[in-house]
C-alpha cells in the first residue's frame, strides 16, 4: 500500500467522525423514531447506500453510477424523512420538493454524460485502489449528508413555522441558483456537441463570467436551502448551518475546481488563448467579461 492509499485508509475513519458528529448535532430538536432520531438514521442510510454501490462499482472497475448513486442518495433520504415526518408541514414538503427537482436534474444530466463520454477521468486512477475508491464513496456519502444536513434538519425537526420572508428569500436564491447551474450545463453540452469546438474549452455564454458557473450555481441554491431551513433550527441543530459552507469548500479546494483546474492546463495550459482565458475569467464569482472572445 502505497502513501496515498494510507492516507485514504486513514481518511475514511475520519470522514466517518465527521458525519457522527453533524449526525449528533443535527437530532437535536428533532423528530425520534422507534427510539432513533429521524436525523441520524439519514446519515446511516446516506453511508448504506453509498457502501453498498460501492461493492459492485469496485468490482467491476467502473464509476459510471457513482453520480448518480450521489443524486438517487439525495432523493432518498430527503423523501424518506419526510415520509417518516408522518404530517403535511409545508417547509418540510418545500425543502423535499426543491432538493429532489435539483438531485433528479443532476444526476440525471451526470449519467448522460458519462455515458456519452465512456467514463469519468477523475476516476481513471482512483477506481484501481480499493482504499481511495473506498474513500471516494465514504466520502460521497459524507457530502450527500453534510451538504443537506441544514435542509434535512428543517424536515425532521420538531418546531414548526409558517412560511414566511426566509422561506420566500431562500426559495428566490435557490432559483437563482438552480437556474445558473441548468444554464451552464446545457450551454456546456451544446458546445461540445458543436464539431468545430472539439479539443477546445469553452469561454461563450455564462461561461464567459465564471470558469465554474455551475458550482456558484449549486452554492447558491445550497444557500437558499439553508435559508429556508433557519426559522425552525434549534439549540444544536443551528450547527448544520454549516452546509453551504461546506459544499464551497469542498468545490472551490478539494474534488472540484482544483481538480478541473489541472486537467485543464495539462490539456491548454500552453495555449496563449487559455491562458488570456484564465486572466480574464473569475475562478467562480460571475464577472461581466471585459474583453470578447478571441476569433
Amino acid at each position: 500500500m502505497n502513501k496515498i492509499e494510507q492516507q485514504s485508509a486513514a481518511a475514511i475513519p475520519a470522514i466517518l467522525l465527521i458525519g457522527a458528529t453533524i449526525a449528533w448535532a443535527g437530532s437535536d430538536h428533532g423528530i425520534v423514531v422507534s427510539g432513533f432520531p429521524l436525523f441520524a438514521l439519514c446519515g446511516a442510510l446516506s453511508l448504506a447506500i453509498n457502501w453498498l454501490v460501492f461493492v459492485p462499482a469496485y468490482a467491476f472497475g467502473t464509476e459510471r453510477f457513482f453520480d448518480l448513486t450521489g443524486s438517487l442518495t439525495y432523493i432518498s433520504l430527503f423523501a424518506f424523512a419526510l415520509a417518516l415526518r408522518g404530517d403535511n408541514d409545508p417547509r418540510a414538503w418545500l425543502i423535499t420538493s426543491l432538493v429532489v427537482l435539483w438531485a433528479a436534474r443532476l444526476g440525471s444530466f451526470l449519467f448522460r454524460r458519462v455515458s456519452q463520454d465512456g467514463g469519468d477521468g477523475r476516476f481513471d486512477r482512483i477506481k484501481l485502489s480499493l482504499p481511495r475508491f473506498c474513500m471516494t464513496w465514504t466520502l460521497q456519502a459524507l457530502w450527500v449528508f453534510l451538504t443537506g444536513a441544514c435542509g434535512l434538519a428543517a424536515v425532521t425537526a420538531i418546531e414548526t413555522r409558517p412560511l414566511g420572508e426566509f422561506a420566500l428569500i431562500g426559495f428566490a436564491v435557490w432559483s437563482l441558483g438552480f437556474g445558473i447551474e441548468v444554464a451552464a450545463d446545457q450551454q456546456k453540452r451544446r458546445f461540445r456537441r458543436e464539431a468545430r469546438n472539439e479539443g477546445r474549452f469553452i469561454d461563450t455564454g455564462i461561461w464567459a463570467w465564471s470558469r465554474h458557473p455551475n458550482y456558484f450555481g449549486e452554492i447558491t441554491l445550497w444557500v437558499g436551502i439553508a435559508l429556508i431551513a433557519l426559522p425552525v433550527l434549534q439549540g444544536w441543530q443551528l450547527a448544520t448551518l454549516v452546509s453551504p459552507i461546506f459544499v464551497y469548500v469542498l468545490l472551490t479546494r478539494i474534488s472540484g475546481v482544483p481538480m478541473l483546474e489541472e486537467r485543464a492546463k495539462k490539456r491548454w495550459g500552453h495555449e496563449p488563448e487559455y491562458r488570456d482565458y484564465l486572466r480574464r475569467t473569475p475562478s467562480l464569482f460571475p464577472r461581466p467579461p471585459k474583453t470578447n472572445r478571441h476569433p
